[in-house]
This record gives C-alpha cells, sequence and structure tokens, in this order.
C-alpha cells in the first residue's frame, strides 16, 4: 500500500484560492487542477494540469521571472455551423476565447509579468468523437489567430488529431508534460466538455477585458 505523504500546501495567490490543489508525491511539487472555463496563475514553483478533448489549453509564462499559469477553454458551438467548417468571424463566440486568454495573461501582468517576455504552448484540439462538429479545429483555429493577432511568442504546441490529453505544465521552467490517451474508458472528459458547452450557449460574458 502507497503511503500518501501529508503536505501543507502554500497559500495560492488569493484570486485563485477555489482551484482545487494537491500534493503530487511521484515530483513533489504542488499541482492545481483546472477544470473547463478554469485558469491558474502562479508566481511559485508549481504544477497545473488538467484534461483535454476538443478544448483547448494555452500555457503562458513571463520565460524571465518565471510566473505564468495555464487556462482551459473552447468557443461555444455554433448551431448554424455546419460539420468541419473552422471558419472563424468576429462573433461573440470569439469572446469566449478572448476573455480566456486576456484572463490569464493580465494575471501574469498583474504579478510582475512584462508582456515582451510572454512565451506560449498550447495544446488540445482533439476531435474525439467522429460525429461531433469539429469544435477542436476551431478552437486551435482562434488561439492560433490571437496569439499572431497579439504579437505573441509561441514556442511549443501539440495540437490536433483524435486524441484527449493529460496535460501538466510548469510555468516556472516552461516545461510541459503531454499524455495522449490512447483510449476513452469513461465517458467523463465527453461528458464533462459536452455540460461546459450547454454552459458557454445558455450565458454571457460581462464586461470586456483589455491587455496592458
Amino acid at each position: 500500500m502507497i503511503k500518501m505523504q501529508k503536505v501543507d500546501l502554500p497559500a495560492p495567490l488569493p484570486s485563485f484560492r477555489g482551484i482545487n490543489r494537491y500534493w503530487d508525491n511521484e515530483r513533489e511539487i504542488v499541482v492545481a487542477k483546472i477544470l473547463p472555463g478554469e485558469y491558474y496563475v502562479t508566481v511559485m514553483d508549481e504544477g497545473v494540469a488538467t484534461v483535454l478533448g476538443s478544448c483547448i489549453s494555452a500555457c503562458v509564462r513571463d520565460r524571465n521571472l518565471n510566473i505564468g499559469g495555464m487556462n482551459h477553454f473552447m468557443l461555444p458551438a455554433n448551431r448554424e455551423q455546419s460539420l468541419g467548417d473552422t471558419r472563424i468571424d468576429i462573433s461573440a463566440s470569439n469572446r469566449y476565447g478572448n476573455y480566456a486568454m486576456e484572463s490569464l495573461i493580465n494575471d501574469i501582468l498583474k504579478n510582475g509579468g512584462k508582456r515582451v517576455n510572454l512565451e506560449i504552448k498550447i495544446v488540445g484540439g482533439g476531435r474525439i468523437l467522429e460525429k461531433m462538429t469539429n469544435i477542436g479545429l476551431m478552437n486551435i483555429d482562434f488561439v492560433k489567430h490571437y496569439i499572431q493577432d497579439e504579437a505573441l511568442n509561441l514556442v511549443g504546441e501539440d495540437v490536433g488529431d483524435i486524441y484527449p490529453r493529460k496535460v501538466l505544465y510548469f510555468p516556472s521552467t516552461g516545461r510541459l508534460l503531454v499524455k495522449r490517451l490512447r483510449s476513452l474508458h469513461n465517458n467523463s472528459i465527453i461528458e464533462r466538455e459536452s455540460s461546459y458547452s450547454k454552459v458557454l450557449e445558455s450565458s454571457k460574458i460581462g464586461g470586456d477585458v483589455e491587455l496592458f
């Protein structure tokens, strides 16, 4: 039997007290586990973990100060969008991706990061169900256009294909671990993302978030 080590976790930044965090015995590090629609920023030596299907995670850090974090988002599907149509226009849907990216980046900047020093890695966007609209490609297209339009530095990616992914990111070093899950042993990823998609379709984002 493996004996679990009890560790008093250091306090996160005040904005992220609601994020689930745990002690990883194997790597001897605190890990924050984020769900769809969440993001996490840290100024400490921590990991950020999630599991992705068609969603995207952007891993962003200040490479000089080692401040960074990760988000987990998707664009809400347009009911009138045809299967496989990945065109992105300036629409209400894009505001969800903008909100996810700008919220993450703004929190990094508020905690001392500099925009000129930011580097980004992106992961996810898998087409995990063949019969579903390829929202994964739509998400990939959005985040790549966002990074290009904002003149940010993309240094790595593992996106697309048909696999869900288990992700662990270390903002203090920029190391990104990705495990492609060859098969779905249960429907938890699909159910979680389907539920998240329904929330996006029925909710609104209030206010604009601006980069500074």
